[in-house]
């Protein structure tokens, strides 16, 4: 039966960053997407951002993700300290020292040139703060960090971008979010194994390139299993909508084989075009609701949809 998920699941009950100070300079989405899960994880987070705009209404945002979707905003931020400072300036140097000097973490999502126009080049800062680590957000690794880019492009390179159709979601973006966060743990145990703070870079383009994995092996290529090949794993329309059908491992594909009259010898017999024609006449003639019915009385996962 169809499941419906929270929009942002509930903080997990363990909470291993409890007691770690992180200070996030990082704009936009991945590096607040990241605190946000380092929030919920118990660690105190406190952000610097730019001052907002001139002319902006009062309380708005100096971080863009701030103006154009305030919603996205506010969700990522919600239980931090966040301080406005502009880091050109002597006042927002003051103010970013402050907040270094008490923290454990520092997360970052400018390019290399930029951390070095503000002082905060890792060598340098390894100096000044010895326990601090830092975790750097980049676009793509190593000497490619000052190519410009975005989520689109990381994803595109990686064969992630198929026709003109565009992601539905910024896959790259949320998979380096994921890795940011734990990377801020890997800093955490290396830092109490050393006895001072780590530098750890994380690129999205290489985010992109872990999330297509799958894709490079094979497994979603046309014609393969997951790739629509299998015909219990595959998308189909029904009478009112559409059902994306996951029947893929041996005792599901024989209930959905069944259930639309084939007779299986071999697991494989999924891959035949005659179980294809199959199961998506027996789909087209089922509605959502008798699809969902199918689902729960014979133990077959599926999601129907509009």
């Amino acid at each position: 039966m169809p499941l419906q998920s929270p929009a942002h699941p509930a903080a997990p009950a363990h909470r291993p960053l409890k007691g770690t100070r992180i200070l996030s300079l990082a704009l936009n989405l991945p590096g607040p997407a990241a605190l946000m899960r380092c929030r919920d994880m118990g660690a105190t987070c406190i952000k610097l951002e730019p001052p907002a705009p001139a002319g902006a209404r009062a309380g708005a945002s100096g971080d863009p993700m701030g103006l154009y979707n305030r919603p996205a905003y506010e969700a990522m931020h919600r239980g931090m300290r966040v301080l406005a400072a502009d880091l050109k300036t002597e006042a927002g140097q003051r103010a970013l020292h402050k907040e270094l000097a008490k923290a454990d973490v520092l997360l970052t999502s400018f390019r290399p040139s930029a951390l070095k126009k503000l002082g905060l080049e890792w060598k340098t800062l390894r100096k000044q703060y010895p326990q601090l680590s830092m975790v750097a957000i980049v676009g793509a690794p190593g000497a490619r960090a000052e190519e410009p880019g975005h989520d689109l492009t990381y994803l595109a390179e990686n064969d992630l971008v198929t026709g003109l159709e565009m992601p539905p979601t910024l896959y790259a973006d949320m998979g380096g979010s994921l890795m940011t966060s734990e990377a801020v743990l890997q800093t955490r145990l290396l830092t109490q194994a050393k006895g001072k703070g780590v530098w750890m870079e994380i690129a999205l383009a290489v985010a992109a390139g872990y999330l297509a994995l799958p894709r490079r092996w094979g497994l979603t290529q046309a014609g393969a299993a997951v790739g629509g090949g299998h015909a219990g794993y595959r998308v189909y329309p029904c009478k009112d909508g559409r059902v994306a059908m996951a029947a893929l491992e041996p005792h599901f594909a024989a209930s959905l084989g069944a259930a639309a009259g084939l007779r299986q010898s071999h697991p494989l017999a999924m891959m035949t075009p005659e179980a294809h024609a199959a199961v998506a006449a027996f789909v087209a003639g089922q509605t959502r609701a008798q699809l969902d019915e199918l689902a729960s009385t014979q133990d077959i996962p599926l999601y129907t949809l509009a």
